[in-house]
């Protein structure tokens, strides 16, 4: 269990990136950058939390608001870098989504949801963080713009289900 915990750490670092670089791309200052990265990373586990009846594990982890942190510094240090890369925001995103489904979905097992609910509650997981960010940088969601998006996120959480 201690690798789904690490897998979620770094989930909400790489989306902390993502949000703060959406952020950054807009010539939003660093509060606003902070709190877009902050919204980006703990949205889709807080409102997974919040349907399993559970209080959002960052709340009591402070290690989450660590990891947050160092996304938005990382994004805030590299930008320049990070932003020559090709399709940067769309890798952040992706490797985010997939980390999420896995935890979204291991959780939901974990607090005896139906297959199908933690699927869902997998999928809500990934793509709500991005969804709230984008919906903060007054952009269509990624979500509605790219189908393989929600496609990866619902595939991988099936298979993952199917497995277990």
């Amino acid at each position: 269990m201690e690798i789904i915990y690490y897998i979620d750490l770094l989930g909400t670092m790489v989306f902390a990136i993502s949000g703060a670089m959406a952020a950054m791309r807009q010539n939003i200052d660093i509060f606003g950058a902070t709190f877009t990265g902050f919204v980006t990373a703990i949205g889709g586990g807080s409102l997974r939390d919040i349907f399993l009846n559970l209080r959002p594990v960052w709340v009591d982890d402070g290690n989450y608001l660590v990891a947050i942190l160092l996304g938005v510094l990382i994004a805030v240090a590299f930008n320049k870098g990070l932003y020559q890369l090709a399709k940067t925001l769309f890798l952040f995103d992706a490797i985010g989504i997939g980390f999420f489904t896995v935890v979204g979905v291991q959780k939901s097992l974990q607090y005896d949801s139906s297959g199908i609910a933690a699927v869902v509650l997998g999928m809500f997981s990934a793509v709500m963080g991005g969804v709230t960010r984008d919906t903060l940088m007054n952009e269509t969601p990624l979500i509605f713009r790219k189908e393989i998006y929600a496609t990866a996120c619902l595939s991988g959480a099936i298979l993952f289900v199917t497995l277990h």
